[in-house]
């Protein structure tokens, strides 16, 4: 339930920290902003607040051309229903609604499409088909406004299946078709990439994270040089490079995206949120872990572009130290992964998939460097997903994934939850049998080490990243 004297108050003066969370809708304007819009707020005897941006675009309102809601951070909360809701809305993010149903999507959860309607209209405000058009209306406003592509070129990038769809929609709801729109923007011209601009709520640690990032690279896949890291792409048979940088003094990411990833890039940008953690709350968290967090609240929980390349690092890095683990990973990459001519330097290869890695002699995968054992673990999990007994997309029943993950042979509980924390984005996954955890705490015991975390719950994986950073001080 949102207060409105509480919504107001955070307008007033412009909270970062609710960007995002809800919306404000001016009567007499019609418009809604974001809460740290610097436009001259409305009496509040005009407002309205709105959970999501798709409620208050249902309900009859526009977005600001100034705050642009297109671009606030995403929705993070870990109540139960709302964490159903904001997993079916990563979903709708990716465009599950555009190739399927929401029953199909409802039986992705295993849940009835009755109850999932329920909880993403008690928590946003709307129906999910209302949810998913909203989604795809805002990414069009935001490719209108920041690059030159082809109208038509907007409306599939977008996730419209046509054109005179996305007209229909799109002069419905903003009172104006794509290309009037188009003409009150300033145009940036760059034939190669898409730029795109991805907020988050401060505070929030890009240098931590990013080194974080670095000592687990990827060689050949992921590259970072200065602030700004770069990898390669393949989804749905596009390949392409993205490169990632903060933007001085906003609380932005800007994203620089092969134009031949255009087609994919409704999952593209939906991963680069998940690789970087951008929709956390990190004033939520922080009040919650308390005194173990008071030295760096914006320590995020560095996530997964793809679940199962996090998979196989995690497999790779079992019972040896990180560097000799990414020194593995390079290897693995190189010799399994597809080799591409780039324009970014150090990017040299694709990962490789499940399925080319299923089909892989187990031999070729020790002969890398690592005990048989290991290596048939990767060929076993690389298995489970080629033949999709093993589901690595969010559920709403992570402790299910984690016993799948576990039932393949050499995947302990150190492994699954480090999975589970990065690659499903569970904030609160806790291997509490890591040596690192174990040290930082000044705990042998793993039941103690448990007991000693209960307090941080639902928010385990960020006091994970704490405990790791409380070690290099």
């Amino acid at each position: 339930m949102l207060d409105a004297n509480i919504c107001y108050q955070a307008i007033l003066t412009h909270d970062s920290r609710f960007d995002g969370v809800f919306f404000i809708a001016v009567k007499t304007t019609k418009i809604y902003c974001r809460p740290i819009c610097r436009v001259r707020a409305a009496h509040f005897k005009n407002c309205a607040f709105y959970p999501s941006a798709a409620a208050a675009e249902v309900a009859g309102y526009r977005p600001c051309l100034k705050c642009r809601p297109e671009l606030a951070p995403g929705y993070s909360s870990m109540e139960a229903t709302s964490r159903l809701a904001n997993q079916a809305m990563q979903m709708i993010e990716e465009g599950a609604l555009s190739e399927g149903s929401v029953e199909d999507l409802a039986e992705e959860f295993g849940v009835t499409s009755r109850h999932l309607r329920r909880v993403i209209k008690s928590e946003f405000g709307v129906s999910p088909i209302e949810l998913a058009q909203t989604q795809k209306l805002l990414l069009a406003k935001r490719l209108l406004t920041d690059t030159d592509l082809r109208v038509t070129d907007i409306a599939f990038a977008s996730g419209f299946s046509s054109l005179r769809r996305f007209n229909a929609l799109f002069k419905g709801r903003y009172r104006m078709v794509p290309s009037q729109f188009r003409r009150t923007r300033v145009a940036a011209r760059d034939t190669d990439y898409v730029n795109c601009d991805l907020s988050f709520r401060p505070p929030f640690d890009w240098g931590t994270l990013l080194g974080f990032l670095n000592q687990r690279l990827l060689f050949g896949v992921e590259f970072i040089r200065g602030e700004t890291y770069s990898r390669t792409a393949s989804i749905g048979g596009f390949q392409g490079t993205v490169s990632v940088s903060p933007i001085s003094g906003k609380d932005m990411l800007q994203a620089k995206i092969g134009i031949s990833l255009l087609p994919v890039l409704v999952p593209v940008l939906s991963r680069l949120r998940k690789l970087f953690d951008l929709n956390a709350e990190p004033t939520l968290i922080s009040k919650r872990l308390g005194k173990l967090s008071a030295k760096n609240p914006g320590l995020r929980v560095p996530g997964a572009f793809d679940t199962f390349e996090v998979g196989i690092r995690a497999i790779l890095g079992q019972q040896i130290s990180v560097k000799a683990a990414t020194t593995l990973a390079g290897r693995f990459a190189d010799k399994f992964g597809t080799r591409v001519e780039t324009e970014v330097a150090g990017l040299t290869h694709l990962m490789p998939n499940a399925e080319r890695i299923a089909k892989t002699d187990v031999k070729k995968i020790a002969s890398l460097g690592m005990p048989l054992g290991r290596a048939e673990t990767i060929l076993n999990f690389s298995k489970a997903i080629a033949e999709e007994k093993l589901d690595l997309r969010p559920d709403g029943n992570f402790d299910m994934q984690l016993n799948e993950l576990m039932k393949i042979k050499g995947i302990g509980k150190w492994t699954a939850e480090y999975i589970a924390m990065r690659g499903l984005s569970w904030p609160d996954a806790f291997p509490h049998t890591d040596l690192g955890i174990r040290k930082a705490l000044g705990e042998d015991n793993p039941r103690k080490v448990l007991e000693r975390a209960e307090s941080w719950r639902p928010w385990r994986s960020y006091a994970t990243m704490h405990l790791w950073k409380s070690l290099e001080e």
